[in-house]
């Protein structure tokens, strides 16, 4: 009956592919409306905790954007771009690495988008190399976030296993961002150059290439865009103090009154008070920025699929523990492949950490095989429909960038494999040295 039960989980998350955006957590819940109606399976515990963060988090940031601080911060990427464009598929995911860290968020990678295919375009150099790795770039910087949903559930976690939250990011933030720098390297050799591209060159000759227009004038910013910048990044150093603080490994606060996640939600709600005070801006105004809605959608995927997925291996646990315990028991780097191809079906990493991260240290998986396997719930760029993929796609007029023609013959299939690859491999040696 098992079997049946998780044929019709991956049927709603197939169905909810197929609807895109939010849908996916409308199937979610649709899913555990079937399980618990037809199979009579006791719904498992709603994800609160991740999407609590998840709005905290965006409720600071759409702020911040409504204050003009995302475009102000656009602004500093595209100098940084612009400074050395050869280099461009080398500063390109740093930027977007550093962005989505900043900010918890891979949303933030969109803005930036028409910047680095411009700036490849301008220089010669073919926009898929940049393009593909910066995108890449700015889902796995999510396992690096200090403020990041999956970060902080996956810490929670750990913390059963005498690892905190510290450590966690001393693993995660050098063995990420290195394995972009080394997948980049890679990336930097992909595909023909630009001239010698024939895509590039029938569009160019049917004049569908847009010619740059490097005169173009900077968008003025509001008066208080580098003030809610400030203030945003004051409320992170703050909660890595307070998460610093707290951790066992120092107990500098040994009894504190706010848990981790109590803290970081108040620290970001605290900010988004402060910059639409200081920074003069109309709250009603923030229900309409971009990143607002596109986050209160990531809620809603979670919400969604994240309880599918702990309601079918919440009621199944002891199946799972006799199928999978033993092999992960003996080989733990299974967990990396295992967390890979259930982010490819769950579109996000906090979904992806909340149904399986549980499970895996259950079945014995050690604190540190754990955190070397996390860059693995990044692997969101394996179907090519999430909307980070598709905007980039959209925004290379060259043709460089593309799906293909059999779904996985897309433009960050290898960066993005390569990236976790060489993130898991890092992760362990890592964690040798810090745990």
């Amino acid at each position: 009956m098992w079997i049946i039960e998780l044929l019709v989980v991956l049927f709603f998350i197939w169905l909810g592919a197929r609807l895109g955006s939010i849908g996916i957590g409308f199937a979610g819940g649709f899913g555990v409306l079937v399980l618990a109606l037809v199979f009579g399976i006791k719904p498992g515990a709603i994800p609160t905790d991740v999407i609590l963060i998840i709005m905290g988090v965006i409720a600071a940031i759409a702020a911040m954007q409504e204050a003009g601080g995302l475009d102000y911060l656009v602004q500093l990427a595209e100098k940084v771009l612009k400074s050395n464009p050869k280099y461009i598929t080398f500063l390109a995911p740093m930027v977007t690495y550093a962005m989505t860290m900043l900010a918890g968020t891979g949303h933030t990678a969109f803005m930036t988008l028409p910047v680095i295919a411009e700036v490849a375009k301008r220089a010669g150099i073919r926009p898929s190399r940049p393009l593909s790795i910066a995108t890449v770039a700015s889902q796995i910087a999510i396992t690096a976030s200090p403020i990041s949903a999956a970060v902080v559930f996956f810490a929670s976690e750990l913390e059963k296993k005498g690892v905190d939250y510290i450590q966690l990011l001393l693993i995660a933030i050098p063995s990420s961002f290195l394995a972009v720098m080394l997948a980049a390297v890679f990336t930097n050799f992909m595909g023909k150059e630009l001239k010698d591209d024939p895509v590039y060159q029938e569009r160019l000759a049917k004049g569908l290439i847009k010619q740059s227009d490097e005169t173009t004038e900077k968008k003025a910013l509001p008066a208080g865009a580098k003030r809610s910048v400030l203030i945003f990044c004051i409320a992170i150093v703050c909660v890595v103090f307070y998460a610093t603080a707290i951790s066992p490994t120092l107990g500098l606060i040994k009894q504190p009154v706010l848990a981790r996640d109590h803290a970081i939600i108040s620290f970001m709600l605290a900010a988004a008070s402060l910059i639409t005070l200081l920074c003069k801006i109309n709250a009603k105004n923030i229900l309409n920025a971009g990143t607002f809605k596109s986050g209160m959608s990531a809620c809603i995927c979670v919400l969604g699929v994240a309880w599918l997925g702990t309601t079918f291996v919440t009621a199944h646990i002891e199946e799972i523990n006799v199928f999978a315990g033993s092999l992960l028991a003996a080989k733990p780097w299974m967990l990396a492949i295992i967390l890979f191809f259930a982010a490819m079906l769950l579109y996000s990493q906090a979904a992806t950490t909340k149904a399986l991260m549980p499970v895996a240290l259950a079945l014995g998986v050690s604190a540190g095989a754990a955190i070397a396997a996390f860059p693995a719930v990044s692997a969101l760029f394996v179907l090519p429909t999430y909307p980070s993929l598709l905007a980039a796609v959209e925004f290379d007029d060259t043709g460089s960038t593309r799906i293909g023609k059999y779904v996985f013959d897309h433009s960050f299939l290898l960066p993005g494999t390569l990236t976790i690859f060489f993130a898991v491999v890092l992760g362990y040696v890592f964690a040798g040295v810090v745990l």
